[in-house]
């Protein structure tokens, strides 16, 4: 195939040629121009440190871009996490709250209760033929616990070691197993413990024989198990 060149004295691109073949020839005339070795190196010193600047730069950006999800996530559960801690903070002073009313009714409330369980407990013990003439508190022997070496080690002992509440029953019986039974009777009740007879004898009452007796014990808080609940009001139909 014949071609007709109609504008003489330029030259015409071959078909297909390759697109950085100016940069090349543009490069490769530079070299042939620049004969000063120093200014080469100097020149490809620059281009090898714009070259490792780029690939740093993209680098960062790929960096960049995998670590926003990462970024927003961890916000997201800082969110969270901060929600969460409030609402613990907020649960905790209701429970601190509710835990300092408790224990005021406690110590107001604690010992109202005391001496209608000895009264219920020592009139199912007490059998026939036996009367009760007095009955008190009396002192507690003291404690020979170690003292507590913390303010928790104080508080615990403040709650759980009080001091049993001792107390003295004055009786007569016309008969002495009568006077017996009602120790054993005493002995069984799970709100009252360490019973000790401390006096048994025969004295003239009203012109006839009778037994005096003294009985200490202490009262011991029973199990729940024992402890039986009535609501304050009923409704009657």
């Amino acid at each position: 195939m014949i071609t007709v060149n109609l504008r003489p004295g330029q030259k015409r691109k071959r078909a297909g040629s390759n697109p950085f073949k100016g940069v090349l020839d543009t490069f490769r005339d530079l070299g042939t121009r620049v004969k000063d070795p120093l200014l080469l190196a100097a020149m490809g010193g620059w281009i090898c440190v714009l070259a490792g600047l780029g690939l740093v730069y993209l680098n960062t950006v790929r960096q960049l871009y995998t670590l926003e999800p990462r970024l927003e996530q961890a916000r997201s559960e800082n969110r969270r996490f901060k929600t969460f801690l409030a609402d613990k903070r907020r649960q905790e002073k209701i429970r601190d709250s509710l835990l300092a009313q408790i224990t005021v009714i406690r110590n107001v409330d604690g010992d109202r209760y005391i001496w209608p369980h000895l009264l219920d407990e020592i009139t199912k013990a007490l059998p026939a033929y036996t009367w009760l003439v007095d009955m008190g508190p009396i002192a507690a022997p003291p404690s020979n616990a170690a003292p507590p070496k913390t303010k928790a080690d104080s508080a615990a002992a403040d709650s759980a070691a009080k001091p049993a509440l001792a107390f003295q029953l004055n009786g007569r019986t016309i008969d002495i197993q009568a006077y017996t039974r009602f120790l054993r009777q005493l002995e069984a009740s799970p709100w009252i413990d360490n019973v000790t007879p401390v006096s048994a004898q025969t004295i003239v009452e009203k012109d006839r024989p009778v037994t005096a007796f003294s009985i200490r014990a202490t009262f011991s808080r029973a199990d729940s198990a024992y402890i039986r609940t009535a609501p304050f009001s009923q409704s009657v139909r």
